[in-house]
C-alpha cells in the first residue's frame, strides 16, 4: 500500500526506497506491487532499476503475469531516445537505404527531442544517401550552425546522383574543406568519367597545400584504369613515391589494377609482389589482371599461392580463376573450380560465374553442355539469362553452329527484342555460312523494330591526354585530319625493309565486326612505328600513335585467343586466319625472311 501510494502522488524515488527495504527483509511483493514499481522507474528514465525488477519477477515466476507484462511494456515506452540513439538509428537507417524509418525518426525528432547539429549532419547524411536531395537540400538551408561534417554529407549527396555541377558550386561555397571534402569532389569527377576536371582539382588541392590521403589517389587511379592512362596513372604513381604515401594494400590494389588494364601486366606484378601485406582484395586484382592478359598458368599459380598464404578467394576471386580457364582452355579445370565454390568455400555462384563457365565452354565447342548449363541455372526472371545466351550466341558465330545460334536468337529475341548485339551476331553467323539472304533479312529486322547498332567507342592516350572516338562522331577537333590522312609508303620502307618485311603496296585489314581486324592493325602499326593504318569495314579510318613494342606481344596474344577467324591483306593479297595456323600465316602474311632468323615467337 505503501508503495502505491508514493507512487501515485509522484514520489517515485521513495517508491523504489520502500521496495529496496522489502527485499532487504526478504519479503517479495505480488502482482498487484510490481506494477507501482515499474511505473515509478519508468518516469525516472532508470532503465537499469528497471532491468533489475524485471529479474526479480522471473524469479518470482510473475514474468507471465498480464498485469506486470503491461506495466512492464508502459515502463520501456517512457524511455526516450536522446541524441545519441538517434543518431545511431539514423545511420543505421542510411547503411540499409530505409528512408520510411528515417522519415518516421525525423518526425519524433521534430516533435520530441528537437534539432542539434549533430542530429542534422545524421538527417541529412541519411536523406542525401537515400537520394532524396530535395529535403537534404532543405535541411541544409534551415541549419543554423554549418561545420564541415554537413558540407560534406550535401555534396557527397549531389555527386552521388550525378548533378556534379551543383556539387562543385557547393564545394566552392564552403568555408572550409578538409580532405574528405576534397575526396568527394574528385571521386565524383571519377565515377562520372570527367577525368580531366577531377585531375584539375588534384591540382588545385597541391596549390592549396592540403595533403591528399590514399583515398584521394585511390580515386585517381581507378579513373586512370578505367581510361587506359597509363601516363598519367605513372604520373600519380611518382606523386605516391614522392610524398611518401604508404603503398598499403588499399593503393597497392589500385596500382595493380591501373598498370594491368593500361597494358602493363608486368608492371603490376612487380607492385604485388613488393606489397609487404596481401589481403582477398590484393591477390584477387593480380589474378583477373594475369586472367584478362591470358596469362592463364600465371594466374592459376597465384591462386594456388594465394590459398597457401592462407587468404580466402571471394566471388571475384573466381571470376578471374574462370576467365583464366577460359582464356587457357581448360574445360577440365574449369569445371572443377566452379564446384568447388559451393562445396569447399560456400560461395553461391553468381550470373558472372555462370558467364565465365559458360564462355568457357562455348570456346571449347561444347555448345550442348553450354546450352544446358543456362537451363540449370537459377532464374527470378527471363532477362537474368540474357548475358549468358549472348556468350552463347557469340560461340555459335565462332564455331558456325547455325542451328543452335538461330534457336538462341530466337529466344533471345523474345525476351529484349531491342538489344542491337543478338541481331548483330546473328547476321555474323549467317555471314559465315554465306547465307547473305537471312543476313539481309536480320537487318531488314532491326531496320522494322527500329534497332540500331550502338556505336563503337575507342580510346587512345597521347602526351598524357586521352582522345575519345565514336563511330560517325566527327566533333574531335582533329577530326579532317585524321580522315583526310592515308599512309604515306614511301616513308614506311625503310622500317619495313628493317624488319625484313617486303615492300606492300598497301595496307588493308578487313573482315566483319569481332574478328580482331582493329588489334592486328594496333600491332601491325605498333611493329612497324606506323603513325596511321587503315582498318576498313564498317569502321572509319583509326588512330595509332606508335609508342615503341610495348604492347606488341599482348596485341599478337589477344588476337590469337579470341580471334577465331579474321581477314586481312597485304600486297593486294586477302589470306584467312584461323587458331591453328596462325603464326604461319602471320609470319607468310608480314614476308618474314627465314635467312634473318626472325621468329614471330619472340614478339610473343
Amino acid at each position: 500500500m505503501l508503495i502505491k501510494a508514493f507512487a501515485k502522488k509522484g514520489s517515485f524515488r521513495k517508491a523504489i526506497w520502500v521496495f529496496g527495504q522489502l527485499r532487504k527483509h526478504g519479503l517479495w511483493p505480488d502482482n498487484f506491487t510490481y506494477p507501482y514499481i515499474f511505473k515509478a522507474i519508468g518516469c525516472l528514465g532508470e532503465s537499469w532499476e528497471g532491468a533489475k525488477v524485471h529479474g526479480f519477477v522471473v524469479k518470482t515466476g510473475l514474468e507471465f503475469d498480464t498485469y506486470i507484462c503491461n506495466s512492464l511494456m508502459d515502463m520501456e515506452s517512457n524511455e526516450k531516445p536522446d541524441e545519441a540513439t538517434v543518431v545511431s538509428t539514423l545511420s543505421a537507417c542510411t547503411a540499409l537505404k530505409n528512408l520510411e524509418l528515417g522519415k518516421e525518426i525525423h518526425g519524433h525528432v521534430a516533435n520530441e527531442l528537437g534539432f542539434t547539429t549533430v542530429i542534422g549532419n545524421a538527417l541529412l547524411d541519411m536523406y542525401a544517401k537515400c537520394g532524396c536531395l530535395s529535403v537534404a537540400r532543405q535541411i541544409f538551408d534551415e541549419m543554423h550552425t554549418k561545420n564541415v561534417i554537413c558540407w560534406t554529407s550535401v555534396v557527397s549527396g549531389y555527386v552521388n546522383c550525378g548533378e556534379l555541377d551543383e556539387a562543385r558550386v557547393l564545394f566552392e561555397k564552403s568555408p572550409t574543406r578538409d580532405i574528405v571534402l576534397w575526396t568527394a569532389m574528385i571521386n565524383g569527377y571519377v565515377q562520372f568519367n570527367r577525368f580531366d576536371e577531377a585531375v584539375a582539382l588534384f591540382r588545385e588541392m597541391q596549390i592549396r597545400m592540403v595533403k591528399p590521403d590514399k583515398f584521394t589517389v585511390v580515386a585517381l587511379l581507378t579513373g586512370c584504369a578505367l581510361l587506359g592512362a597509363l601516363e598519367r596513372g605513372k604520373w600519380i604513381h611518382g606523386y605516391i613515391d614522392e610524398n611518401k604515401i604508404s603503398v598499403d594494400t588499399v593503393v597497392g590494389t589500385s596500382l595493380i589494377e591501373m598498370y594491368a588494364k593500361c597494358g602493363c601486366v608486368e608492371k603490376s606484378l612487380d607492385i604485388f609482389y613488393e606489397l609487404k601485406e596481401k589481403d582477398t582484395a590484393s591477390w584477387t586484382s593480380i589474378i583477373c589482371a594475369l586472367a584478362m592478359k591470358g596469362k592463364t598458368s600465371k594466374a592459376l599459380e597465384l591462386f594456388l599461392e594465394m590459398k597457401q598464404a592462407g587468404a580466402t578467394p571471394d566471388d571475384i576471386t573466381f571470376i578471374g580463376v574462370l576467365s583464366a580457364c577460359g582464356h587457357g582452355g581448360l574445360v577440365k579445370e574449369g569445371r572443377q573450380f566452379f564446384n568447388s565454390m559451393t562445396k569447399q568455400y560456400e560461395i553461391e555462384p553468381k550470373l558472372e560465374h555462370y558467364g565465365c563457365l559458360i564462355d568457357l565452354l562455348g570456346r571449347a565447342g561444347k555448345l550442348d553442355e553450354a546450352e544446358k548449363l543456362i537451363e540449370e541455372v537459377p532464374k527470378e526472371n527471363n532477362e537474368i539469362v540474357v548475358p549468358l545466351y549472348g556468350s552463347l550466341l557469340s560461340a555459335c558465330r565462332i564455331h558456325g553452329n547455325v542451328e543452335m545460334g538461330e534457336r538462341v536468337a530466337e529466344r533471345l529475341v523474345k525476351i529484349e527484342s531491342s538489344d542491337s548485339s543478338i541481331h548483330t551476331l546473328l547476321a555474323n553467323i549467317y555471314a559465315s555460312a554465306d547465307r547473305w539472304e537471312d543476313v539481309t533479312k536480320v537487318r531488314r529486322k532491326m531496320k522494322d523494330l527500329g534497332v540500331k547498332k550502338v556505336p563503337g567507342c575507342s580510346s587512345i592516350e597521347v602526351n598524357g591526354i586521352v582522345h575519345e572516338f565514336v563511330v560517325g562522331d566527327p566533333s574531335h577537333s582533329e577530326m579532317r585530319e585524321i580522315y583526310s590522312m592515308s599512309l604515306s609508303f614511301q616513308s614506311l620502307i625503310p622500317s619495313y625493309l628493317s624488319l625484313g618485311i617486303a615492300q606492300p603496296k598497301g595496307v588493308l585489314l578487313y573482315g566483319p565486326p569481332g574478328t580482331g581486324k582493329r588489334l592486328l592493325a594496333r600491332a601491325v602499326a605498333y611493329h612497324t612505328d606506323c603513325t596511321f593504318i587503315r582498318a576498313s569495314g564498317s569502321e572509319l579510318v583509326q588512330n595509332y600513335i606508335g609508342e615503341g613494342s610495348r604492347m606488341v606481344r599482348e596485341l599478337f596474344v589477344m588476337v590469337r585467343l579470341c580471334t577465331k577467324a579474321g581477314m586481312f591483306a597485304l600486297r593486294e593479297r586477302r589470306v584467312h586466319v584461323t587458331q591453328e595456323d596462325f603464326e604461319m600465316v602471320v609470319a607468310k602474311v608480314m614476308k618474314k625472311e627465314t635467312e634473318k632468323n626472325v621468329s614471330l615467337r619472340k614478339l610473343w
